[in-house]
């Protein structure tokens, strides 16, 4: 850490901040030579698995959108691979300061990145005012055009690892688990977020009125993929059936189509992306419940998403077309 702070600078606090499944997140707070602060946010993987593929993912995703809505990152930084090339899209995306993706000098694999101002929104309350920030969000990201592509998607599910839940449609879960049998329709690659949704979102809310609210950061980026941009709809408009009720899964979709964002041409082709996506909830509902309790919904117990995720799978497949 010492090597990226500036001299006479040194770290006075550290938060952990909540939230996070694949890795441990903390806010730094650092003292200043003129006696302020300011703050970083180091990313830790204790889970090694994937570390450094992630880092290097998000190392250079952030160098990408670098300066795309007032972000700096630092040059140089320690083993970052860039995609470069923006499009002139707007992402407010943390700066990246140093990452060390194998562990060279930390303890586990880590990125250290700047502090983005706003927070996490998670609340029933002011959905409907956010989804649309949220979409158009989403289509400036799938706008950027990088030089040099991320790597390819990874899909999340099988049709062999997916997980009932007890006492679901089984009828429907049977017909959604042979769509994702199929082969994956031809696409047009575009960059991915690849998780985005509420929790990697970060709003200014201090407006009294909730249609002020704005988005001030999209966090979150070692799953950062070249993809189909249904991809990305599919997984906000399942994590936010699975927060607010299904019928927000299909209300994002539509969103994101009135901010001018292009989905699949055919009807079997959006269902295949929207089931994919729905059914790899299945294997994780017990870490997005914990996850999403420990922000404050506590009435979201592993058996409420379940049945929340059973209703929006089965309205998926009962859906007309």
């Amino acid at each position: 850490m010492s090597r990226h702070l500036e001299a006479g600078e040194r770290i006075v606090r550290t938060e952990a901040l909540h939230g996070g499944i694949t890795a441990e997140m903390r806010r730094l707070t650092i003292r200043t030579r003129d006696g302020g602060t300011r703050d970083l946010v180091l990313r830790t993987f204790v889970d090694v698995e994937h570390a450094e593929d992630g880092l290097n993912r998000e190392a250079g995703a952030l160098i990408l959108l670098t300066g795309t809505d007032g972000t700096s990152g630092a040059d140089g930084a320690d083993g970052a691979g860039e995609f470069s090339g923006t499009g002139g899209a707007r992402v407010p995306a943390p700066g990246l300061v140093a990452v060390d993706p194998t562990a060279a000098r930390c303890e586990y694999p880590s990125l250290l990145m700047t502090h983005l101002p706003g927070r996490t929104v998670l609340d029933d309350e002011g959905v409907a005012t956010r989804v649309p920030l949220l979409a158009r969000q989403l289509v400036a990201i799938h706008a950027v055009r990088p030089a040099v592509r991320p790597p390819e998607y990874v899909a999340w599910t099988t049709a062999d690892t997916v997980v009932t839940p007890q006492g679901a449609d089984a009828a429907a879960w049977a017909a959604a688990i042979d769509v994702i049998r199929e082969p994956a329709p031809p696409y047009e690659g575009r960059f991915l977020h690849r998780d985005f949704h509420p929790g990697n979102v970060l709003f200014d809310m201090e407006h009294p009125d909730p249609a002020g609210a704005r988005i001030t950061g999209v966090v979150d980026w070692p799953a950062a993929s070249w993809g189909p941009a249904d991809l990305d709809v599919a997984h906000c408009s399942t994590n936010l059936a699975l927060l607010h009720g299904p019928a927000w899964g299909p209300r994002f979709a539509e969103a994101y189509e009135e901010a001018g964002g292009v989905l699949a041409a055919t009807a079997s082709e959006r269902l295949y992306w929207r089931v994919r996506d729905a059914l790899a909830f299945s294997e994780d509902v017990r870490l997005v419940a914990r996850s999403w309790r420990e922000t404050g919904r506590t009435e979201l117990t592993a058996r409420a998403v379940e049945e929340r995720l059973d209703a929006y799978v089965t309205a998926l497949m009962a859906a007309p077309g």
